[in-house]
């Protein structure tokens, strides 16, 4: 009798608890959407998993070839979803509808439009020029210290050619952003790529985590390329302790975009800097490459003319008063152009990104530490008093450093200089791959991480010379 009315008011209760029930056997599983993020739809994966009632997620980001990031914390009632991933600022809320998340993905005072439906688990997948172990060199796991800021401890890998006694040994220096020693994006890793083949041609690679980032200590949100640039000269100052296995007087400098502004301020303070090979690096002042970077992208992303014109005239308002920022009342003066910009823009893609809390992130943002000094510093400051040997190359399609712009204001900066080497390389991007259009969209699509054709280019200019 007891059981047969347990059974009954199981029933009576079915309609209630069926969504609970349901929830949450299907919600377990992989729930795959796209993004759209300034022309670019960048796929993301959550793969969530019930145990006693209690959800955990992982989240893949198969773009940046990232996998399994764990987040911190998962959430399903009454068919509302909550997942939060604290340390990237990342959360996503969502409605369960008709087999479907529908939902809001933010991060960093960003706001968009994310759904999720079903599918398979993503499978990692290597890029074709990403090489395998065993290497036909000598890879050792290094750390090292910056005096000058605390003694934070830098991770990295030193690569050393085989059968090759004190070889010329380069820094690879990254581009903008927290990156670690691979200098990993959207699925590529520039370095280890670059790393590989410059240590198949004879010459010893150093690359390292940026500081903060995967195992090196100390704090990224704070530094500037100025730091950064101590933290070379720390990496110069480890190289030099290393004439066991490299030619301490033949330590040069390779950097990428940001990277490629640091490396002429270290030469230029540090004669013992036997060569520098700047990819796709600045020679114009920081105003100068936000502002052609912006009217590229946004022609590239068919934004209007009108809505392009009027953000560049209220963007280079906004960027003089960084370069010269007095605190608040600066920071106030900033917001208020924001808001004249998002009255102006007339094109519906404009306004869909230009909400309240997008631009609460872009104030953020655009007054942070680095990027006042980047706004403020103009590279022909150290170029004029490098006087190593320079190779300077860039790709036809960098839509991010401008070739001919940026070329021609290196090699004027250079004039004094008795070695100079610009290079251009057709139908190549700001990462040296080859595109169609350059376009940021294009850069994880492309299976290619370094043009070969790029890579032996600056092999064979050191080799030539050390």
């Amino acid at each position: 009798m007891q059981l047969t009315t347990i059974f009954r008011l199981v029933f009576k209760l079915a309609f209630f608890l069926a969504t609970v029930i349901a929830s949450a056997q299907e919600i377990s599983g992989t729930w795959k959407g796209e993004l759209k993020i300034q022309g670019m739809e960048l796929p993301l994966a959550f793969n969530i998993s019930e145990t006693d009632g209690t959800y955990t997620t992982t989240m893949d980001s198969p773009m940046q070839n990232a996998f399994g990031i764990p987040t911190n914390g998962t959430t399903f009632k009454d068919n509302e979803l909550i997942i939060l991933q604290t340390q990237s600022g990342i959360e996503y809320t969502a409605t369960f509808t008709d087999e479907t998340f529908k939902g809001i993905f933010k991060q960093g005072g960003q706001e968009y439009p994310l759904d999720l439906i079903k599918g398979e688990k993503n499978v990692k997948k290597d890029k074709p020029q990403e090489p395998k172990k065993p290497y036909p060199y000598v890879s050792e796991e290094v750390t090292f210290k910056n005096a000058t800021a605390g003694n934070i401890k830098f991770a990295g890998t030193l690569t050393l050619p085989k059968d090759v006694k004190n070889p010329p040994v380069v820094i690879l220096i990254t581009g903008s952003g927290a990156q670690n020693r691979d200098q990993e994006l959207l699925g590529h890793k520039t370095f280890l790529v670059l790393s590989d083949h410059l240590t198949r041609q004879g010459i010893a690679v150093l690359r390292y985590d940026d500081r903060g980032t995967a195992k090196s200590e100390g704090d990224f949100s704070v530094a500037t390329s100025f730091d950064f640039a101590s933290d070379v000269e720390a990496a110069m100052t480890y190289l030099q302790t290393r004439n066991d296995v490299v030619d301490v007087n033949k330590i040069g400098l390779v950097g990428h975009s940001e990277g490629g502004l640091i490396a002429p301020i270290v030469a230029a303070r540090n004669k013992n800097v036997a060569f520098c090979v700047l990819l796709a690096g600045p020679g114009v002042s920081g105003k100068e490459i936000l502002l052609t970077q912006g009217k590229k992208a946004a022609e590239l992303e068919d934004y209007p003319a009108s809505d392009i014109a009027i953000s560049q005239e209220i963007s280079a308002k906004i960027y003089d008063i960084c370069a010269d920022y007095k605190g608040e009342a600066s920071k106030e003066k900033i917001a208020a152009l924001f808001q004249e910009l998002k009255g102006k823009m007339t094109s519906e893609k404009a306004q869909r990104e230009l909400t309240d809390t997008a631009l609460k992130g872009q104030l953020k943002m655009i007054t942070s530490p680095w990027m006042r000094a980047f706004l403020g510093y103009n590279p022909q400051t150290s170029l004029k008093k490098v006087t190593c040997p320079i190779l300077a190359v860039n790709g036809e399609k960098d839509f991010q450093v401008l070739p001919a712009l940026n070329l021609n204001a290196i090699e004027k900066g250079l004039k004094n200089n008795s070695d100079v080497t610009i290079k251009q390389f057709k139908d190549l991007n700001h990462l040296f791959q080859t595109s169609e259009t350059g376009a940021l969209s294009e850069y994880a699509k492309i299976e290619e991480t370094f043009a070969p054709v790029a890579l032996n280019y600056v092999s064979e200019w050191i080799n030539a010379r050390f």
